[in-house]
């Protein structure tokens, strides 16, 4: 495990030390289930695809731009 300091407002730690009282689970072991809850149950966005990146070593014109990027969609798009 890693050692990670946070503060936490008084209230916070109020309750943290109310609730690892009663039921006799450490304040640590608390944060960690909570933060696993938290990012159990987080909405991630969809990681996008990276754009694919062109050097034809000359700047293009964006009709030969476009060309070439749909170009390189029908070969990808080939692939599957």
């Amino acid at each position: 495990m890693t050692k990670t300091t946070v503060y936490l407002p008084e209230d916070l730690e109020v309750r943290l030390d109310a609730e690892s009282s009663a039921t006799g689970i450490s304040k640590a072991e608390l944060i960690r289930r909570g933060i696993a809850m938290l990012l159990d149950e987080a909405e991630r966005p969809k990681r996008s695809q990276e754009l694919p990146v062109f050097d034809s070593g000359r700047a293009l014109s964006p009709e030969a731009m476009d060309d070439s990027v749909y170009e390189h969609i029908k070969v990808r798009a080939a692939r599957r």
